[in-house]
């Protein structure tokens, strides 16, 4: 495949690709301005395919990940798998910032700044994470929660093969976040592919982390694709702040309550 930009085009080029992305952002964002009530329960007309990607996907844990994960024990994360973690977490923070800018929120692009900034010099490129220790505790968010700021609506559930749950808007809004990321503007080759190299390694620690709860959703549960698509949803509403009060209780969606309308 053809990369989107490439890093030995001339350097004026490489300088106004992000603004070019921002501005096509900035057309999507005002173009998705209206207000969108609350979602609530799900919208999965895809469920049938959705369904045999989440059994691929399952059968691709069972068969990698869960193995390679359990190799790094239970709980906590050990000091190498951590530095990992938190070198992932910092390599995705100028992302975060630009999306805090393009979300109107300069004070949340500061705090991301700031934390990047710490930990990429005292932490030594990030595998430490000195920023929390002393309150910059930053906040993740990705070109989704943007579009959401500005009015887009999650659209229809989707499952996706290796990535797993999502909606139509995470989707574009993952798509959009691979070349948002300044850094990849930054790194040269080959150093660039550690980006998406150090994600997936902390991706095993995740997996790791919390193998009790992925393990109990994706094999003790009576229907795994409802109980992930549940979870994904109210998770996802919780992190943009949809699911509080009335709303969050109006959200919620039994996956094993009539699932298919019977």
């Amino acid at each position: 495949m053809t990369p989107m930009f490439s890093l030995a085009s001339p350097l004026p080029s490489r300088i106004l690709a992000p603004s070019r992305i921002l501005a096509c952002a900035a057309l999507v964002l005002l173009a998705a301005c209206a207000q969108k009530p609350v979602p609530a329960g799900f919208n999965d007309p895809m469920e049938a395919d959705n369904r045999q990607i989440h059994d691929f996907n399952r059968s691709v844990d069972r068969t990698i990940l869960r193995p390679l994960s359990s190799s790094f024990g239970d709980g906590p994360p050990g000091p190498v798998m951590q530095g990992v973690i938190n070198f992932a977490q910092n390599l995705d923070a100028p992302g975060a910032v630009v999306n805090n800018l393009l979300q109107g929120r300069p004070h949340r692009a500061a705090e991301n700044t700031l934390r990047f900034a710490l930990n990429t010099t005292v932490g030594i490129g990030g595998l430490f994470d000195p920023a929390t220790a002393i309150g910059l505790h930053g906040r993740p968010t990705d070109f989704g929660e943007t579009l959401h700021v500005w009015g887009a609506g999650e659209g229809n559930y989707v499952e996706l093969p290796f990535f797993g749950p999502s909606t139509e808007r995470d989707l574009v809004g993952m798509i959009v976040d691979i070349p948002l990321n300044p850094l990849r503007y930054v790194l040269p080759k080959p150093e660039d592919n550690i980006v998406p190299l150090a994600k997936l390694a902390s991706s095993v620690g995740d997996r790791a982390r919390y193998s009790e709860t992925v393990d109990s959703v994706l094999y003790d549960s009576a229907d795994s694709y409802a109980q992930s698509r549940l979870l994904y949803l109210q998770y996802r509403r919780f992190q943009l702040g949809q699911t509080t009060g009335e709303a969050g209780d109006d959200a919620f969606e039994d996956p094993y309550e009539d699932i298919y309308g019977e």
